[in-house]
């Protein structure tokens, strides 16, 4: 029982990195997206507040690159569970574990997170395209 304990244990050291990763790549998209909305208004070209969704788009693909590499890794941490004690080989190959990384940037969550920052962008883009002078 103790290698099947310790090739789990493998296992969720790397869910763990990747979903600290995925946290990262929330943070960043809310500092990176901020920071340039603020510069840009600080130096009145907030006209060019659409550029504010390359990081965002970058950041949302990156975030759901972990995801869906996480998802991998917890079919083989359930695959590694259901194995006897003589089958445990500490191996990390999650390539016969299938999932689109278009599911996981799609997922509820992820879509939710980063369409929240695009149309606070789009909203930004708006309100300076209309004329608040009349």
């Amino acid at each position: 029982m103790e290698k099947k304990l310790k090739h789990l244990a493998y296992i969720q050291n790397i869910i763990n990195r990747l979903a600290t990763s995925s946290f990262r790549m929330k943070g960043w998209a809310v500092v990176l997206v901020s920071a340039l909305l603020v510069l840009l208004a600080k130096d009145d070209q907030i006209e060019f507040a659409y550029i504010g969704l390359v990081p965002t788009l970058v950041l949302w693909g990156l975030d759901g690159y972990f995801l869906w590499r996480e998802r991998q890794f917890r079919d083989l941490y359930n695959h590694v569970r259901s194995l006897p004690e003589g089958d445990i080989d500490f191996s990390m190959d999650i390539s016969t574990f299938k999932r689109s990384w278009l599911s996981a940037t799609f997922s509820i969550t992820l879509v939710l997170f980063y369409m929240a920052m695009v149309v606070s962008v789009g909203l930004v883009v708006l309100m300076e395209s209309l004329d608040w002078s009349t």
